[in-house]
Protein backbone atom coordinates (compact mmCIF):
# COMPACT_ATOMS: atom_id res chain seq x y z
CA UNK A 1 0.00 0.00 0.00
CA UNK A 2 1.38 3.44 -0.86
CA UNK A 3 2.18 5.66 2.04
CA UNK A 4 -0.06 8.30 3.41
CA UNK A 5 -0.31 11.54 4.27
CA UNK A 6 2.26 12.67 0.92
CA UNK A 7 1.45 16.81 0.39
CA UNK A 8 0.45 17.72 -3.00
CA UNK A 9 3.07 18.59 -5.95
CA UNK A 10 4.40 22.01 -5.58
CA UNK A 11 3.76 24.17 -8.50
CA UNK A 12 7.23 25.52 -10.17
CA UNK A 13 6.68 29.10 -8.20
CA UNK A 14 6.65 27.21 -4.83
CA UNK A 15 9.74 24.87 -5.30
CA UNK A 16 11.83 28.20 -6.18
CA UNK A 17 10.39 29.85 -3.17
CA UNK A 18 13.18 27.68 -1.10
CA UNK A 19 15.97 28.41 -3.52
CA UNK A 20 18.30 30.86 -2.89
CA UNK A 21 18.89 34.43 -4.71
CA UNK A 22 21.69 32.65 -6.66
CA UNK A 23 19.88 29.72 -7.69
CA UNK A 24 16.35 31.37 -8.57
CA UNK A 25 16.11 32.14 -12.66
CA UNK A 26 16.06 35.72 -13.74
CA UNK A 27 12.01 37.16 -13.75
CA UNK A 28 11.00 35.70 -16.79
CA UNK A 29 9.14 38.36 -19.34
CA UNK A 30 6.82 35.42 -20.12
CA UNK A 31 3.93 34.70 -18.67
CA UNK A 32 3.57 31.01 -17.28
CA UNK A 33 0.03 31.69 -15.39
CA UNK A 34 -1.38 29.53 -18.07
CA UNK A 35 -0.80 27.98 -21.31
CA UNK A 36 -3.11 30.42 -23.58
CA UNK A 37 -1.44 33.21 -21.24
CA UNK A 38 2.14 31.99 -22.05
CA UNK A 39 1.25 32.45 -25.99
CA UNK A 40 -0.05 35.66 -25.78
CA UNK A 41 3.10 36.62 -23.91
CA UNK A 42 5.06 34.49 -26.47
CA UNK A 43 3.51 36.78 -29.67
CA UNK A 44 2.67 40.50 -27.86
CA UNK A 45 2.06 42.34 -28.91
CA UNK A 46 -0.17 40.52 -31.22
CA UNK A 47 -3.62 39.75 -29.64
CA UNK A 48 -4.07 35.71 -29.88
CA UNK A 49 -7.40 36.47 -31.82
CA UNK A 50 -6.43 38.17 -34.07
CA UNK A 51 -3.05 36.12 -34.59
CA UNK A 52 -5.72 32.78 -35.57
CA UNK A 53 -7.71 34.54 -37.30
CA UNK A 54 -5.11 36.47 -39.58
CA UNK A 55 -1.71 34.54 -39.86
CA UNK A 56 -2.44 30.33 -38.44
CA UNK A 57 -1.90 28.49 -41.67
CA UNK A 58 -2.75 31.86 -43.72
CA UNK A 59 0.38 33.93 -43.77
CA UNK A 60 3.97 34.79 -42.54
CA UNK A 61 3.86 37.11 -39.35
CA UNK A 62 6.98 38.82 -38.64
CA UNK A 63 7.56 41.11 -34.77
CA UNK A 64 10.39 43.16 -34.78
CA UNK A 65 10.72 43.97 -30.90
CA UNK A 66 13.69 46.57 -28.99
CA UNK A 67 12.80 44.92 -25.65
CA UNK A 68 16.21 44.61 -23.63
CA UNK A 69 14.69 42.72 -20.85
CA UNK A 70 13.14 39.95 -24.05
CA UNK A 71 16.58 39.83 -25.76
CA UNK A 72 18.48 38.84 -22.40
CA UNK A 73 15.53 36.63 -21.81
CA UNK A 74 16.36 34.95 -25.29
CA UNK A 75 19.78 34.77 -25.27
CA UNK A 76 19.78 32.81 -21.72
CA UNK A 77 17.35 30.15 -23.38
CA UNK A 78 20.62 29.11 -25.80
CA UNK A 79 23.61 30.00 -26.83
CA UNK A 80 27.15 29.37 -28.62
CA UNK A 81 28.85 28.96 -25.09
CA UNK A 82 26.90 26.80 -24.01
CA UNK A 83 27.95 24.03 -26.45
CA UNK A 84 31.18 23.35 -24.57
CA UNK A 85 29.37 22.66 -21.73
CA UNK A 86 26.95 19.98 -23.48
CA UNK A 87 29.60 18.49 -25.06
CA UNK A 88 31.04 17.33 -22.06
CA UNK A 89 27.73 15.86 -21.68
CA UNK A 90 28.39 12.80 -24.00
CA UNK A 91 26.52 14.51 -27.27
CA UNK A 92 26.61 12.39 -29.96
CA UNK A 93 26.63 13.59 -34.27
CA UNK A 94 22.94 13.21 -35.61
CA UNK A 95 21.67 12.12 -32.72
CA UNK A 96 21.76 15.32 -30.79
CA UNK A 97 23.62 18.03 -33.69
CA UNK A 98 24.41 18.12 -37.13
CA UNK A 99 27.02 20.02 -38.63
CA UNK A 100 26.05 21.32 -41.80
CA UNK A 101 26.28 23.89 -44.66
CA UNK A 102 24.40 25.02 -48.05
CA UNK A 103 26.70 24.40 -50.41
CA UNK A 104 26.01 25.81 -54.01
CA UNK A 105 22.22 25.24 -53.25
CA UNK A 106 22.63 22.12 -51.37
CA UNK A 107 23.03 20.75 -47.81
CA UNK A 108 26.60 19.36 -46.96
CA UNK A 109 26.45 17.39 -43.66
CA UNK A 110 29.50 17.30 -42.40
CA UNK A 111 29.36 15.38 -39.11
CA UNK A 112 31.97 13.18 -37.61
CA UNK A 113 31.60 9.48 -36.40
CA UNK A 114 30.48 9.12 -32.73
CA UNK A 115 30.39 11.34 -29.73
CA UNK A 116 30.76 15.21 -30.37
CA UNK A 117 34.12 16.82 -29.82
CA UNK A 118 34.00 20.71 -29.07
CA UNK A 119 37.21 21.36 -29.87
CA UNK A 120 36.68 19.67 -33.42
CA UNK A 121 33.12 21.59 -33.71
CA UNK A 122 34.26 24.63 -33.16
CA UNK A 123 36.73 24.13 -35.82
CA UNK A 124 33.89 23.55 -37.80
CA UNK A 125 32.32 26.47 -36.81
CA UNK A 126 34.98 29.05 -36.94
CA UNK A 127 36.93 27.70 -40.25
CA UNK A 128 34.75 25.57 -42.34
CA UNK A 129 31.16 28.49 -41.57
CA UNK A 130 29.58 25.21 -40.79
CA UNK A 131 26.11 25.57 -39.22
CA UNK A 132 25.61 23.60 -35.91
CA UNK A 133 22.06 22.65 -35.62
CA UNK A 134 21.39 21.36 -32.33
CA UNK A 135 18.34 18.93 -31.82
CA UNK A 136 15.69 19.29 -28.80
CA UNK A 137 17.41 21.36 -26.70
CA UNK A 138 14.62 20.93 -24.13
CA UNK A 139 16.40 17.81 -23.11
CA UNK A 140 18.69 19.58 -21.78
CA UNK A 141 17.74 22.91 -20.91
CA UNK A 142 15.08 23.47 -17.72
CA UNK A 143 13.73 27.39 -19.60
CA UNK A 144 12.62 25.63 -22.94
CA UNK A 145 11.54 22.72 -20.89
CA UNK A 146 9.00 24.85 -19.58
CA UNK A 147 8.01 27.26 -22.01
CA UNK A 148 7.62 23.95 -24.52
CA UNK A 149 5.37 21.95 -21.93
CA UNK A 150 3.13 24.81 -21.62
CA UNK A 151 2.71 24.83 -25.46
CA UNK A 152 2.15 21.38 -25.80
CA UNK A 153 -1.16 22.45 -23.28
CA UNK A 154 -1.67 25.21 -25.65
CA UNK A 155 -1.47 23.26 -28.91
CA UNK A 156 -3.02 19.91 -27.90
CA UNK A 157 -0.22 18.88 -30.14
CA UNK A 158 3.61 17.90 -29.84
CA UNK A 159 6.08 21.01 -29.64
CA UNK A 160 9.46 20.41 -30.57
CA UNK A 161 12.58 22.52 -31.02
CA UNK A 162 15.83 22.95 -32.54
CA UNK A 163 18.87 25.69 -32.25
CA UNK A 164 20.66 26.57 -34.85
CA UNK A 165 23.75 28.95 -34.85
CA UNK A 166 25.47 30.12 -38.58
CA UNK A 167 28.73 31.80 -38.47
CA UNK A 168 28.84 34.77 -40.55
CA UNK A 169 28.73 34.79 -44.05
CA UNK A 170 27.42 31.38 -44.28
CA UNK A 171 24.20 29.22 -44.89
CA UNK A 172 23.22 26.28 -43.28
CA UNK A 173 20.02 24.98 -45.44
CA UNK A 174 19.15 25.85 -48.86
CA UNK A 175 15.81 26.94 -49.78
CA UNK A 176 12.82 24.24 -48.28
CA UNK A 177 9.82 24.01 -46.24
CA UNK A 178 8.56 21.86 -43.61
CA UNK A 179 5.26 19.62 -42.22
CA UNK A 180 5.42 21.97 -39.15
CA UNK A 181 3.78 25.38 -37.76
CA UNK A 182 7.11 27.17 -37.11
CA UNK A 183 7.81 29.76 -35.02
CA UNK A 184 11.51 31.33 -35.07
CA UNK A 185 12.88 33.01 -32.03
CA UNK A 186 16.30 35.04 -32.85
CA UNK A 187 18.57 34.34 -29.75
CA UNK A 188 21.93 35.89 -30.16
CA UNK A 189 23.13 38.48 -33.60
CA UNK A 190 20.88 38.85 -36.95
CA UNK A 191 19.90 36.55 -39.39
CA UNK A 192 18.64 37.56 -43.25
CA UNK A 193 15.58 35.47 -44.10
CA UNK A 194 14.01 34.97 -47.64
CA UNK A 195 10.19 33.84 -47.27
CA UNK A 196 8.52 32.44 -50.85
CA UNK A 197 5.54 31.82 -51.92
CA UNK A 198 4.19 27.80 -50.91
CA UNK A 199 4.36 25.27 -53.94
CA UNK A 200 2.44 23.22 -51.66
CA UNK A 201 0.01 24.80 -49.14
CA UNK A 202 -0.08 23.04 -45.93
CA UNK A 203 2.40 20.31 -46.73
CA UNK A 204 2.64 17.44 -45.33
CA UNK A 205 6.23 16.29 -46.18
CA UNK A 206 9.39 18.12 -45.84
CA UNK A 207 10.71 18.88 -49.02
CA UNK A 208 13.87 20.54 -51.11
CA UNK A 209 13.07 23.47 -53.56
CA UNK A 210 15.22 24.55 -56.27
CA UNK A 211 16.10 28.08 -56.75
CA UNK A 212 14.88 28.50 -60.09
CA UNK A 213 11.48 27.22 -59.07
CA UNK A 214 10.79 29.51 -56.28
CA UNK A 215 10.37 32.71 -57.86
CA UNK A 216 10.96 36.25 -56.04
CA UNK A 217 10.92 36.24 -52.16
CA UNK A 218 7.43 37.47 -50.49
CA UNK A 219 8.92 38.73 -47.50
CA UNK A 220 12.97 39.77 -47.25
CA UNK A 221 14.05 40.72 -43.71
CA UNK A 222 16.44 40.55 -41.48
CA UNK A 223 15.96 39.18 -37.94
CA UNK A 224 17.19 40.80 -34.77
CA UNK A 225 17.71 39.27 -31.06
CA UNK A 226 14.22 39.40 -29.34
CA UNK A 227 12.32 39.00 -32.74
CA UNK A 228 10.11 36.91 -33.31
CA UNK A 229 8.92 34.93 -37.18
CA UNK A 230 6.03 32.85 -37.19
CA UNK A 231 5.05 30.89 -40.92
CA UNK A 232 2.93 28.23 -41.74
CA UNK A 233 3.85 25.06 -42.85
CA UNK A 234 4.51 24.72 -46.54
CA UNK A 235 6.19 28.35 -46.80
CA UNK A 236 9.16 27.86 -48.46
CA UNK A 237 12.28 29.57 -46.97
CA UNK A 238 16.15 30.29 -46.12
CA UNK A 239 18.56 32.20 -44.14
CA UNK A 240 21.81 33.34 -43.68
CA UNK A 241 24.19 35.22 -41.17
CA UNK A 242 25.21 38.40 -42.99
CA UNK A 243 28.77 39.70 -43.24
CA UNK A 244 29.66 41.98 -39.76
CA UNK A 245 27.54 39.49 -37.33
CA UNK A 246 29.77 37.39 -35.61
CA UNK A 247 27.13 34.58 -35.37
CA UNK A 248 23.57 33.72 -35.60
CA UNK A 249 21.74 31.87 -32.91
CA UNK A 250 18.07 30.79 -33.41
CA UNK A 251 15.50 28.58 -31.65
CA UNK A 252 13.32 26.89 -33.76
CA UNK A 253 9.50 25.92 -32.20
CA UNK A 254 7.46 23.71 -34.36
CA UNK A 255 3.98 22.27 -34.01
CA UNK A 256 1.02 20.64 -35.71
CA UNK A 257 2.94 18.07 -37.66
CA UNK A 258 0.36 15.35 -39.22
CA UNK A 259 -2.63 17.13 -36.42
CA UNK A 260 -4.70 17.77 -39.66
CA UNK A 261 -8.64 16.86 -40.51
CA UNK A 262 -6.97 14.13 -42.71
CA UNK A 263 -5.31 12.79 -40.11
CA UNK A 264 -7.94 12.96 -37.91
CA UNK A 265 -10.46 10.91 -40.56
CA UNK A 266 -7.56 8.84 -40.57
CA UNK A 267 -7.81 7.80 -37.07
CA UNK A 268 -10.97 7.91 -36.26
CA UNK A 269 -12.83 6.20 -39.26
CA UNK A 270 -11.67 2.19 -38.29
CA UNK A 271 -13.41 2.40 -34.98
CA UNK A 272 -16.87 4.37 -36.96
CA UNK A 273 -16.98 1.34 -39.67
CA UNK A 274 -16.22 -0.75 -36.51
CA UNK A 275 -19.04 0.59 -34.47
CA UNK A 276 -21.49 1.20 -37.33
CA UNK A 277 -20.98 -2.51 -38.84
CA UNK A 278 -23.15 -3.82 -35.44
CA UNK A 279 -25.87 -2.26 -36.57
CA UNK A 280 -25.91 -1.82 -39.83
CA UNK A 281 -26.45 -4.86 -42.35
CA UNK A 282 -25.59 -3.71 -44.97
CA UNK A 283 -22.16 -2.86 -44.00
CA UNK A 284 -21.61 -6.96 -43.26
CA UNK A 285 -22.82 -7.82 -46.54
CA UNK A 286 -20.31 -9.75 -48.62
CA UNK A 287 -18.97 -8.29 -51.60
CA UNK A 288 -19.54 -8.62 -55.21
CA UNK A 289 -17.53 -12.05 -56.77
CA UNK A 290 -13.95 -11.29 -57.73
CA UNK A 291 -14.18 -7.76 -56.93
CA UNK A 292 -10.76 -7.61 -55.31
CA UNK A 293 -9.47 -8.94 -58.20
CA UNK A 294 -11.30 -7.00 -60.97
CA UNK A 295 -8.43 -4.77 -62.95
CA UNK A 296 -11.33 -2.14 -63.56
CA UNK A 297 -13.38 -0.39 -60.99
CA UNK A 298 -16.74 -0.12 -60.96
CA UNK A 299 -19.59 2.67 -61.17
CA UNK A 300 -21.62 0.48 -58.70
CA UNK A 301 -18.98 0.28 -56.62
CA UNK A 302 -18.24 3.63 -56.28
CA UNK A 303 -22.14 4.52 -55.88
CA UNK A 304 -22.88 1.61 -53.21
CA UNK A 305 -19.54 3.01 -50.82
CA UNK A 306 -21.03 6.65 -51.54
CA UNK A 307 -23.91 5.49 -50.11
CA UNK A 308 -22.37 4.01 -46.99
CA UNK A 309 -20.12 7.51 -46.60
CA UNK A 310 -23.67 9.36 -46.33
CA UNK A 311 -25.45 6.73 -43.81
CA UNK A 312 -22.31 7.42 -41.99
CA UNK A 313 -22.84 10.81 -41.91
CA UNK A 314 -26.53 11.11 -41.42
CA UNK A 315 -26.22 8.84 -37.99
CA UNK A 316 -23.18 10.79 -36.89
CA UNK A 317 -25.67 14.56 -36.92
CA UNK A 318 -28.48 12.58 -35.26
CA UNK A 319 -26.21 11.48 -32.53
CA UNK A 320 -26.77 8.07 -32.86
CA UNK A 321 -22.63 7.68 -33.41
CA UNK A 322 -19.42 8.91 -31.50
CA UNK A 323 -16.47 9.12 -33.28
CA UNK A 324 -13.75 7.78 -31.32
CA UNK A 325 -9.77 8.83 -31.47
CA UNK A 326 -7.54 6.68 -30.10
CA UNK A 327 -3.98 6.70 -32.46
CA UNK A 328 -3.79 10.29 -32.19
CA UNK A 329 -4.37 10.83 -28.52
CA UNK A 330 -2.16 7.51 -28.09
CA UNK A 331 0.81 9.08 -29.71
CA UNK A 332 0.51 12.48 -28.57
CA UNK A 333 0.19 11.74 -24.30
CA UNK A 334 2.95 9.01 -24.94
CA UNK A 335 5.22 11.40 -26.45
CA UNK A 336 4.59 15.11 -25.06
CA UNK A 337 7.05 16.27 -22.14
CA UNK A 338 6.09 15.30 -18.82
CA UNK A 339 5.19 18.19 -16.62
CA UNK A 340 7.80 20.61 -15.88
CA UNK A 341 9.95 20.34 -12.47
CA UNK A 342 8.15 17.02 -12.27
CA UNK A 343 9.97 14.31 -10.10
CA UNK A 344 9.25 10.80 -9.36
CA UNK A 345 7.94 11.80 -5.71
CA UNK A 346 5.34 14.16 -6.74
CA UNK A 347 3.39 11.32 -8.59
CA UNK A 348 3.15 9.10 -5.58
CA UNK A 349 -0.50 9.26 -4.18
CA UNK A 350 -1.72 12.36 -2.23
CA UNK A 351 -3.22 12.52 1.51
CA UNK A 352 -5.82 10.12 2.65
CA UNK A 353 -7.62 7.11 0.71
CA UNK A 354 -11.11 8.12 -0.73
CA UNK A 355 -14.11 7.83 0.84
CA UNK A 356 -17.78 7.67 -0.32
CA UNK A 357 -18.51 11.20 1.83
CA UNK A 358 -15.24 13.07 0.30
CA UNK A 359 -15.11 15.68 -2.47
CA UNK A 360 -12.00 14.73 -4.50
CA UNK A 361 -10.37 16.72 -7.69
CA UNK A 362 -8.27 15.29 -10.38
CA UNK A 363 -4.53 16.51 -10.80
CA UNK A 364 -2.49 16.99 -13.95
CA UNK A 365 -5.60 17.24 -16.11
CA UNK A 366 -3.46 18.82 -18.69
CA UNK A 367 -1.53 15.85 -18.74
CA UNK A 368 -4.61 13.46 -18.86
CA UNK A 369 -6.24 12.30 -21.74
CA UNK A 370 -9.50 9.95 -22.07
CA UNK A 371 -9.62 7.13 -24.91
CA UNK A 372 -12.55 4.65 -25.65
CA UNK A 373 -11.42 1.51 -27.42
CA UNK A 374 -11.87 -2.15 -27.97
CA UNK A 375 -10.77 -4.55 -25.53
CA UNK A 376 -7.34 -6.32 -26.48
CA UNK A 377 -8.62 -9.51 -24.35
CA UNK A 378 -8.26 -12.75 -26.02
CA UNK A 379 -11.79 -14.27 -25.36
CA UNK A 380 -14.68 -15.59 -26.94
CA UNK A 381 -16.85 -13.46 -26.14
CA UNK A 382 -18.11 -10.17 -28.64
CA UNK A 383 -15.58 -7.31 -28.73
CA UNK A 384 -16.54 -4.95 -26.05
CA UNK A 385 -15.56 -1.18 -25.44
CA UNK A 386 -13.29 0.04 -22.26
CA UNK A 387 -12.25 2.94 -21.34
CA UNK A 388 -8.87 3.93 -20.44
CA UNK A 389 -7.01 7.35 -18.52
CA UNK A 390 -3.64 7.96 -20.29
CA UNK A 391 -0.99 10.13 -19.26
CA UNK A 392 2.32 12.00 -19.48
CA UNK A 393 3.32 11.61 -15.87
CA UNK A 394 5.86 8.62 -16.38
CA UNK A 395 7.23 10.46 -19.80
CA UNK A 396 10.95 11.05 -19.84
CA UNK A 397 11.89 14.71 -20.79
CA UNK A 398 15.39 13.32 -21.89
CA UNK A 399 13.92 11.44 -24.74
CA UNK A 400 11.42 13.52 -26.09
CA UNK A 401 10.86 14.36 -30.01
CA UNK A 402 14.13 12.29 -30.27
CA UNK A 403 12.23 8.84 -31.73
CA UNK A 404 12.31 5.30 -31.10
CA UNK A 405 16.46 5.95 -29.82
CA UNK A 406 17.27 4.29 -26.36
CA UNK A 407 20.23 5.90 -24.65
CA UNK A 408 21.30 2.81 -23.06
CA UNK A 409 20.39 -0.46 -21.83
CA UNK A 410 18.35 0.65 -18.81
CA UNK A 411 15.99 2.31 -20.76
CA UNK A 412 14.57 -1.24 -22.19
CA UNK A 413 12.56 -1.61 -19.01
CA UNK A 414 9.32 -2.38 -20.52
CA UNK A 415 7.47 -0.27 -17.58
CA UNK A 416 9.92 2.76 -17.92
CA UNK A 417 9.26 2.46 -22.21
CA UNK A 418 5.67 1.63 -22.97
CA UNK A 419 4.13 4.60 -24.48
CA UNK A 420 0.78 3.78 -22.88
CA UNK A 421 1.06 5.00 -19.10
CA UNK A 422 -2.31 4.59 -17.61
CA UNK A 423 -5.54 2.88 -16.67
CA UNK A 424 -7.74 0.73 -18.18
CA UNK A 425 -12.23 0.79 -16.76
CA UNK A 426 -14.89 -0.42 -18.26
CA UNK A 427 -16.93 1.98 -20.65
CA UNK A 428 -19.72 2.47 -18.04
CA UNK A 429 -17.37 4.50 -15.84
CA UNK A 430 -16.65 6.84 -18.87
CA UNK A 431 -19.67 9.72 -17.53
CA UNK A 432 -17.75 9.31 -14.42
CA UNK A 433 -14.31 9.67 -15.90
CA UNK A 434 -15.69 12.61 -17.94
CA UNK A 435 -17.54 14.47 -14.82
CA UNK A 436 -14.10 14.41 -12.71
CA UNK A 437 -12.03 15.54 -15.36
CA UNK A 438 -14.31 18.52 -16.52
CA UNK A 439 -15.16 19.59 -12.82
CA UNK A 440 -13.00 21.08 -9.71
CA UNK A 441 -14.12 19.13 -7.46
CA UNK A 442 -16.75 15.86 -6.79
CA UNK A 443 -18.75 14.11 -3.83
CA UNK A 444 -17.41 10.79 -4.51
CA UNK A 445 -20.94 9.23 -3.74
CA UNK A 446 -22.69 11.43 -6.44
CA UNK A 447 -20.23 9.80 -9.45
CA UNK A 448 -22.85 8.29 -12.14
CA UNK A 449 -22.09 4.74 -11.57
CA UNK A 450 -24.70 2.62 -9.74
CA UNK A 451 -22.81 0.39 -7.45
CA UNK A 452 -20.73 2.40 -4.63
CA UNK A 453 -18.44 -0.21 -4.78
CA UNK A 454 -17.54 0.92 -8.61
CA UNK A 455 -17.62 4.31 -7.21
CA UNK A 456 -14.53 3.73 -4.79
CA UNK A 457 -12.71 1.37 -7.13
CA UNK A 458 -12.18 4.20 -9.38
CA UNK A 459 -11.44 7.09 -7.36
CA UNK A 460 -8.96 4.15 -5.31
CA UNK A 461 -7.46 3.23 -9.07
CA UNK A 462 -6.92 6.72 -9.95
CA UNK A 463 -5.70 8.31 -6.26
CA UNK A 464 -3.20 5.23 -6.55
CA UNK A 465 -1.49 6.19 -9.77
CA UNK A 466 -1.75 9.90 -8.10
CA UNK A 467 -4.15 11.18 -10.45
CA UNK A 468 -6.74 11.93 -7.88
CA UNK A 469 -6.87 13.40 -4.24
CA UNK A 470 -9.28 14.17 -1.65
CA UNK A 471 -9.65 18.24 -1.77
Amino acid sequence: MPKKGRSAVRSPEEKEEGMSAKQRKTDSPLCFDSPSSLFQSLIAPMDVNQFFQQYWEKKPLLLQRSDPALTSYYQSLFQLSDLKQLCAQGLEYARDLNVCRCVNGKKKVMNKEGRVNYTQLRKDFDQKRATIQFHQPQRFKDELWRIQEQLECFFGSLVGSNVYITPQESQGLPPHYDDVEVFILQLEGQKHWRLYKPTVPLAREYSLEPEERIGKPTHDFLLKAGDLLYFPRGTIHQANTPAGVEHSTHLTLSTYQNTSWGDLLMDVFPSLLFDSMKSDIGLRQGLPRSLLTSANGSSDVNKQVCMFLRGLAERLEQGQQELRSSEMRRDFISSRLPPYRLQEEDIAPVGKLPALEDSVCMRFKEHILLTVEPSQDNTDEATELVAFVLHSLKNKRETHMMGAHVNDEEDVDEEETSPFQGLRFPATHLPALRQLLSRERLLVGELPLQQDADKLGLVLGLWTEGLLQVC
